[in-house]
């Protein structure tokens, strides 16, 4: 049986980081993914703060030299409304740029970047079965032959991501607040993409805040398009190969005629009820770390950077743990993942409130405002000197009531 000191399950951005970095450390370190890479994944708009993890655990450099589509902000538009944040002129201190990606790309260039500093990368390879005690964990997994195999590991980190294989196994998982929600989504021909458009995310809301489409450019030429709405929805837009989805961002007017003409590079694919939360994101021998955890909604992009957050963070405490120092899981771990997704959650509740967009569509958004809550955008949601960090729970819909009653005084 192959004994290794850390088992990381998944190798997507989360578990490339916490590989990568515990390498880094000196540890024997493997990966059991059970896709095979590439594959197509969702979450294709990165944000400024991952760059933090990514230059922390080495693998930034690799990333670089993909060329992937560079991001130095983000649109929102309602109608004729629209508001732009550049990254440049947040609150924070930290980076200005990240990129768009595809993430079959991404994750790969990750995982191979991660296998290249010595990581024992396995795809195909799915895991049965975990018995987790603080000493040691046997996991029991099927090869990419089909043959069951076992692995001891000193500890494990799950980075399975929406397979969410410990909080399956160990019954971790609990149901989401937020209302069940899906996405249908493709890749577009973007041959009218024009400086106006800019290479920049564009998240154009509509249905009085429930529904919204993102347009995410790659550095191909070609463009993400999805549509976040109900269920319902969702549904409807998806059924008979997408044949709703193709005629709604064809004729959606925000749009003006973007995609009109634009050609399908695949069949719309749907996600739906990607909402989900997780009782504890650790226990004897183990922790969570990216979508194990728990996910939000995709609207302000932070899947990735909660990934590689989480990812990091989980491989230092494992690194602490190994070497025989105590570790607070709650205090050191969970309660910071937790402090950064309460956070995103809050603006989450915001934009579906409408909250969110009566702060960024008033006429004169106020500069230090915008620039904190871009900060917030940025990704940067662990900086408690940002009121719109600190104050998260009560600042929107405080902010957005004295807007309407000053937008309501003025008529």
């Amino acid at each position: 049986m192959q004994k290794v000191d850390v088992l990381v399950i998944g190798a997507g951005p989360a578990g490339s980081v916490a590989a990568s970095y515990l390498k880094k450390q000196g540890y024997d370190v493997t990966i059991l993914e059970k896709e095979k890479f590439p594959r197509f994944q969702i979450g294709e708009s990165l944000l400024p703060c991952c760059m933090e993890h990514l230059e922390e655990s080495g693998l930034r450099e690799a990333v670089e030299a993909k060329n992937f589509q560079k991001k130095t902000g983000a649109a929102f538009m309602r109608g004729e409304k629209r508001c732009e944040f550049l990254f440049s002129e947040q609150y924070t201190n930290g980076w200005t740029y990240t990129w768009q990606v595809k993430r079959a790309d991404f994750d790969l260039t990750l995982a191979e970047a991660a296998r290249a500093k010595g990581v024992d990368v396995n795809f195909e390879c799915e895991v049965l079965n975990v018995d987790a005690t603080l000493e040691r964990q046997i996991t029991e997994y099927k090869d990419v032959n089909g043959k069951i195999d076992h692995i001891e590991s000193r500890f494990i980190i799950d980075s399975s991501g929406y397979g969410r294989v410990l909080p399956r196994l160990f019954d971790l998982s609990k149901p989401s607040a937020f209302t069940p929600r899906g996405a249908v989504f493709s890749h577009l021909e973007d041959n009218k993409r024009t400086e106006k458009t800019s290479n920049n995310i564009f998240v154009h809301s509509f249905d009085n805040n429930k529904s919204w489409i993102w347009a995410i450019p790659f550095s191909d030429g070609s463009t993400s398009v999805g549509i976040v709405g109900d269920k319902e929805k969702i549904i409807e837009l998806a059924a008979n190969d997408g044949e709703k989805y193709k005629e709604f961002i064809r004729g959606f007017e925000d749009l003006n005629g973007r995609f009109a003409e634009s050609e399908l590079k695949f069949e719309p694919k749907n996600i739906l009820g990607y909402s989900v939360g997780v009782k504890t994101m650790f226990g004897e021998g183990f922790v969570l770390s990216g979508n194990s955890t728990e996910f939000l909604d995709p609207i302000f992009s932070s899947g990735v950077t909660f990934a590689t957050a989480s990812g990091l963070l989980s491989a230092k405490m494992t690194h602490k743990h190994l070497q025989g120092e105590v570790v607070d899981w709650k205090t050191e771990y969970e309660d910071v993942v937790q402090n950064g997704i309460n956070v995103f959650r809050s603006y989450v509740t915001g934009w579906y409130s409408g909250d969110f967009q009566t702060i960024v569509f008033t006429d004169q958004i106020d500069v230090e405002i915008k620039n904190q809550i871009c900060s917030v955008l940025a990704g940067y949601v662990w900086d408690k000197s940002n009121p719109f960090v600190k104050k998260h729970d009560t600042i929107l819909p405080t902010l957005a009531k004295v807007i309407k009653i000053k937008e309501s005084q003025a008529q």
